[in-house]
């Protein structure tokens, strides 16, 4: 015991707390889930990492989709996830060091060359936070324009089919060249939205003849910058109190707690503005996995693909690392083992099962869903946010509602990925986590803020996802290692036919994370690759919708 007066307040501290764990322990289970709860808050990040654009992107993929039928997968996706977060929890609550440096010399003793694994978890942690800070940002303002956009002028309705760059389209009589990559929905009028530039028919001055364009006007980039200084600023501000601990923490948890209560609020509107249309049953069936049970779902290998994606994604490489991190910084021990249980099942299973099944309930009810259980990739924002129009709201309050759930995502995530780097980077350099260094290295996603208007260059994304999404099941497979060398964690292994299960679990849990990076990286890098150095012919007319990205800014893929 040290004889600093700080140490020891803190060890006093310390023992009040696992008194008052003991306390709660022993009373009936409604009172003891509420003396938990009050307790909680290394879940409440890994919640807000994971309710971002790529949750919100897939949510309402396969609800527009699907409708009821796929329900069933965003829980089983998280509860694996989780059963991967309780065996790293069991190790760094009993050993108590910092996971990364521990990790390395633990995989050492194993075999040298392995300590590789814990450097690259370690780096595609940075990458994997840094890259998907962008859709986070691209996210947030397209909500945001999408507000905008309810009270600005617009002309009269384009009528067309989907449109892609290099492609052509005939407008009035004549050829007209698509200058990007904007997307309109096939069969769907949409509106030109002439502030921002968006799908207008412009006149091309060097030929005279007209031509698409969704280049941002200036007024655009203004709306689109505007709203990324404000969301950054408001995150460095919750964060960097995280950094000061203490009260610093509590305001971060706090935060947290209220976006993800925004989020929820607001998508639960949309359920409750379409109840009466809720088919209890099928809703029911799709709970529990009935279509995929009987095949239904199993025909098309894209419902598969869009299926298996989803088990392995649900969480991400940086919120596994982050996670060990914010327990030490709680200064919980093995006292807080099943605290960490309950926090783990109440501020991230609950809240991502029950948020991401009300925005595939509301994709359903709203009549987004049409029955033909095919999957759809070119969703906008305006009309998901049609779930909440109807006889009891407008269109303009819909939008507005809808987009801020939107955005209350994007704020936890984006404050999320800044704490996430302010841990990594200080481990990687073996530094000690001071409040400044803590700041300065949690401003190393910002660069994200590009994204309310950018995509990243070809080539960053394509290697980031190579390395993001295969370092998961890596990371999965040292959890399961560490969380069985009783020589590393003792008794702690556990023992008999608990410990058998809960084995089973995490083999199922690294399968199935196997599966959807597999999945993931031919999507995104293998694809990607193939198709720049040896591009499909180019059709003379487009006759089929292309996959778009469901959410301005977003995409399936784009998990945490």
């Amino acid at each position: 015991m040290t004889d600093n007066p700080q140490d020891k307040a803190q060890q006093a501290k310390i023992q009040q707390e696992i008194q008052h764990l003991q306390e709660i322990a022993a009373r009936p289970p409604v009172p003891r889930a509420l003396g938990y709860i009050k307790l909680t808050g290394p879940g409440l990040l890994q919640s807000a990492m994971t309710l971002g654009a790529g949750s919100a992107a897939a949510s309402v993929v396969a609800g527009a989709s699907f409708g009821y039928k796929l329900l069933w997968v965003q829980p089983v996706a998280m509860f694996l996830g989780i059963m991967m977060f309780v065996a790293l929890s069991n190790i760094v609550l009993t050993n108590k060091e910092r996971p990364y440096w521990g990790f390395m010399g633990e995989m050492g003793k194993i075999w040298g060359p392995l300590v590789c694994l814990v450097f690259f978890w370690a780096l595609g942690t940075v990458m994997a936070s840094v890259i998907w800070h962008f859709p986070q940002y691209g996210l947030a303002a397209g909500a945001v324009r999408s507000v905008v956009q309810q009270f600005a002028p617009t002309k009269p309705p384009v009528e067309d089919e989907a449109l892609i760059k290099g492609e052509w389209k005939m407008v009035d009589g004549k050829k007209v060249e698509i200058q990007d990559n904007w997307k309109l929905i096939q069969d769907e009028k949409i509106p030109e939205r002439d502030w921002f530039g968006f799908g207008n028919v412009v006149v091309d001055k060097e030929t005279g003849e007209p031509k698409m364009t969704t280049q941002y006007t200036s007024f655009g980039y203004g709306i689109s910058f505007a709203a990324g200084l404000v969301i950054l600023l408001i995150n460095m501000l919750v964060v960097f109190n995280y950094g000061r601990g203490g009260v610093g923490i509590r305001i971060y948890e706090w935060f947290l707690r209220c976006m993800i209560g925004l989020v929820f609020l607001t998508f639960l509107m949309v359920v409750v503005l379409n109840f009466h249309k809720i088919d209890l049953v099928e809703m029911g069936k799709g709970f529990i996995g009935w279509y995929a049970w009987d095949g239904t779902l199993l025909n098309d290998p894209a419902t598969i693909t869009l299926m298996l994606g989803m088990l392995g994604a649900a969480v991400g490489i940086n919120m596994t690392f982050m996670y060990p991190y914010s327990l030490l910084k709680k200064n919980w021990g093995t006292e807080h083992k099943t605290l960490a249980k309950w926090d783990l099942a109440m501020t991230m299973f609950i809240p991502f099962t029950v948020i991401t099944s009300l925005i595939m309930i509301g994709m359903t009810v709203s009549g987004i869903y049409d029955g033909s259980d095919v999957v759809k990739t070119a969703i906008s924002p305006l009309q998901a946010a049609a779930a909440l129009e109807g006889g009891f709201i407008s269109q303009q309050v819909a939008t507005i509602i809808f987009c801020g759930g939107l955005i209350g995502m994007t704020f936890g995530a984006i404050s999320a990925h800044m704490t996430c780097c302010g841990f990594v980077m200080n481990e990687m350099f073996k530094l000690e986590p001071t409040t400044w260094r803590f700041r300065l290295f949690a401003l190393t996603p910002s660069i994200g803020i590009f994204g309310v208007v950018f995509q990243l260059p070809f080539w960053f994304p394509v290697a980031a996802s190579a390395v993001c999404l295969t370092m998961l099941p890596i990371a999965y497979l040292l959890f399961l290692i560490l969380n069985n060398r009783r020589s590393y964690i003792g008794d702690a292994v556990g023992q008999g036919w608990k410990r058998l299960v809960f084995n089973l679990l995490l083999v199922i849990a690294l399968v199935m994370a196997s599966i959807g990076a597999y999945i993931q990286v031919k999507a995104r890098a293998v694809d990607p690759v193939r198709n720049y150095f040896f591009p499909p012919a180019v059709l003379e007319r487009i006759d089929v919708v292309p996959a778009a990205a469901p959410i301005d800014g977003g995409s399936p893929e784009d998990a945490n």
